[in-house]
């Protein structure tokens, strides 16, 4: 398959594949899926913990930014306002002298995804400076924790909507801010980016990938174990190559993507947004999807579960799972109805 920045057909990969959740896509439909996903999970979660923890991770809040209710909270939310608001936050993971950058967003650049770009375009200035948020950039986050461009071995994405690489891995005509990093994303993801379906092209930028260093890419085919209490779940659904990070702390396992935006949409019961117990009662639904994208719907429900089987109690109330969304619901008094019952802010470890 021929790629627009080039083959990656005969690119080295990485990491030690997960015999436990190997073959999740089997025959029956999606509901004997589900069943199996939940049988590995289960399996996989009793093995993962013997592969030890990293050396530490660290959270960098990035940017808080609007984002359509009805997309974050599926079909579930009574809010009043139509837009809600999310945190995107990094995480820096090391262990034996590696350090992985999950979420490494170059927000900046990120403004220009279509979707977000036409919002922008029709939001008054002064109101997108009250709603959106800068917390701080990729650089000076590393910079403030001593960490050197040329340090980072990995930069990793649970999926590659609104994501432009350019900065960070360089192009044919400027050098790479990380000039040791690879991309460690799902083989499915770049095929897809290669022939985008209408569904999912407001949220690429598929032109940024055309002048990149195919090089740069550590292409996986599932599911793979990284180092000691770091591992990369396939999880598809949000959309075709989506990838979860999974990490083994000293509270326990937790489970990092952008399939749902809050921790209660995993357990809806124990909500108090307005909407969500209600309606996961009524339409006897065990989670709630962030759904901006319906690529394949019934996947990514089955791969939220797969990712709530695998995480821990939270220890500050085990109500919650160990979910931590890559781009978290965040309360804001200018959108009633979406104040989070309850939110993580960050990993520590």
């Amino acid at each position: 398959m021929r790629f627009p920045w080039g083959t990656t057909a005969d690119l080295p990969t990485i990491g030690t594949e997960i015999d436990a959740l190997r073959g999740l896509d089997v025959e029956g439909g999606p509901g004997a899926r589900l069943r199996v996903a939940r049988e590995r999970g289960d399996a996989f979660r009793g093995e993962f913990a013997s592969t030890g923890t990293p050396d530490s991770v660290v959270t960098c809040d990035l940017v808080t930014l609007p984002y359509p209710t009805r997309f974050g909270l599926f079909r579930a939310s009574r809010a009043i306002s139509p837009f809600l608001s999310i945190t995107n936050r990094m995480l820096v993971i090391r262990w034996q002298d590696r350090v992985l950058l999950f979420e490494p967003s170059d927000h900046e650049m990120g403004r220009y995804t279509p979707y977000f770009d036409d919002l922008s375009a029709r939001t008054p200035g002064f109101v997108e400076r009250r709603v959106v948020k800068s917390h701080g950039t990729v650089p000076g986050h590393l910079a403030r924790l001593g960490i050197a461009p040329e340090d980072v071995d990995y930069l990793m994405f649970d999926h590659l909507h609104t994501q432009d690489l350019r900065r960070w891995i360089g192009t044919s005509g400027s050098a790479a801010f990380f000039p040791n990093a690879k991309v460690i994303v799902q083989r499915d993801e770049l095929a897809a980016l290669a022939e985008l379906h209408p569904l999912q092209k407001p949220w690429y930028q598929p032109e940024t990938y055309r002048d990149v260093p195919a090089e740069a890419f550590l292409p996986i085919d599932g599911s793979v174990v990284l180092g000691p209490g770091v591992a990369v779940v396939k999880t598809p659904g949000h959309v075709f190559g989506n990838q979860s990070l999974v990490l083994n702390t000293s509270t326990g396992i937790w489970v990092s993507s952008e399939n749902v935006i809050a921790a209660e949409a995993l357990v809806p019961e124990h909500s108090a947004l307005p909407g969500l117990a209600s309606w996961a009662r009524r339409w006897q639904q065990e989670v709630v999807l962030n759904a901006n994208t319906v690529e394949t719907t019934a996947d990514q429900y089955n791969s939220i579960v797969l990712e709530k089987t695998l995480a821990d109690p939270s220890q500050a109330d085990p109500r919650f799972p160990q979910f931590f969304p890559s781009s978290e619901l965040t309360g804001a008094w200018t959108n009633p109805g979406t104040t989070p019952t309850f939110s993580h802010g960050r990993i520590v470890h």
